[in-house]
C-alpha cells in the first residue's frame, strides 16, 4: 500500500504562484508514476501533469503548460507541483495520484491511478 498526502493548496491572486507537495509513504519503492489531477465544481477530475517517478518524463494539460511544473525528489519521496500565472480557471480541488504498473506511465486517465490523495483546494481570485 502506498499514502499520499498533499499540502500547500490556499488562495491567491490571478497571477500569482502556488507550490503543491505530494507525500508518498508506505510501499514507495514499487512506484513508477506520479500524477496530479483536478476536480473543479460541477466538474469531471481533469488529468493536469504526470512525471515518471524517476523523474525523467513528464506531460502536462495543454490549459497548463508552460505555467505548471512537476518535479520530483525521490530522496523526500515528494512530488511538487509548482503552478505560476495561477488564473481563476485554475480553482479545483487538486489532487495527487500514484501507481506502480509499466502500462499506466503517463497515463492521463484518472481511472489509470490506483492510489490517491485526499485533495488540497487551491482557490485563484480575479
Amino acid at each position: 500500500q502506498v499514502q499520499l498526502v498533499e499540502s500547500g493548496g490556499g488562495v491567491v491572486q490571478a497571477g500569482g504562484s502556488l507550490r503543491l507537495s505530494c507525500a508518498a509513504s508506505g510501499r514507495t519503492f514499487s512506484l513508477l508514476s506520479m500524477a496530479w489531477f483536478r476536480q473543479a465544481p460541477g466538474k469531471e477530475r481533469e488529468f493536469v501533469t504526470a512525471i515518471s517517478w524517476s523523474g525523467g518524463t513528464t506531460n502536462y494539460a495543454d490549459s497548463v503548460k508552460g505555467r505548471f511544473a512537476i518535479s520530483s525528489d525521490n530522496a523526500k519521496n515528494t512530488v511538487y507541483l509548482q503552478m505560476n500565472s495561477l488564473k481563476p480557471e485554475d480553482t479545483a480541488v487538486y489532487y495527487c495520484a500514484a501507481d506502480y504498473r509499466y502500462d499506466r506511465l503517463g497515463s492521463r486517465q484518472a481511472l489509470k491511478y490506483e492510489y490517491w490523495g485526499q485533495g488540497t483546494q487551491v482557490t485563484v481570485s480575479s
